[in-house]
C-alpha cells in the first residue's frame, strides 16, 4: 500500500542541524511532486518547501530560505529537508507530502509527521 514514512526528527539546540527523510512506498515517487509542511502548536500547517518530481525545482518558504534545502533521491524513493541554523520558531510537527497524477486522478499522499523540538 501507498506508504510515506518521515524519520530524522528530535531535540536539538538552537543554531544545531537536523536532516529529515521521507520514504515512499507504493506508488511512482519519482513521477509525483514533494512538499514538505509543518505545524507548531496552535497554529496552522504551514508549507515549509517543495520539489518537483525531477528535483529540478524548489521553493521555500520565506522563515526558511537560506537555512533549509529539499532534495531528493529517486533511486532510493526517498525525499530528504536539510535544516540548519535551527531557531525556537522552527519547533513543529513535520509532515511529508507527495502529490501526483495517476490515470488522470490527482493523487495526495502524506506521512505521519516527525516531531521536531528546538530548544536549549
Amino acid at each position: 500500500q501507498v506508504q510515506l514514512v518521515e524519520s530524522g526528527g528530535g531535540l536539538v539546540q538552537p543554531g544545531g542541524s537536523l536532516r529529515l527523510s521521507c520514504a515512499a512506498s507504493g506508488f511512482n515517487f519519482s513521477s509525483f511532486s514533494m512538499r514538505w509542511y509543518r505545524q507548531a502548536p496552535g497554529k496552522a500547517r504551514e508549507l515549509v518547501a517543495g520539489i518537483n518530481s525531477n528535483g529540478g525545482n524548489t521553493n521555500y518558504a520565506d522563515s526558511v530560505k537560506g537555512r533549509f534545502t529539499i532534495s531528493r533521491d529517486n533511486a532510493k524513493n526517498t525525499g530528504y529537508l536539510e535544516m540548519n541554523r535551527l531557531q525556537p520558531d522552527d519547533t513543529a510537527v513535520y509532515y511529508c507530502n507527495s502529490y501526483g497524477v495517476i490515470m488522470l486522478y490527482f493523487k495526495d499522499y502524506w506521512g505521519q509527521g516527525t516531531q521536531v523540538t528546538v530548544s536549549s
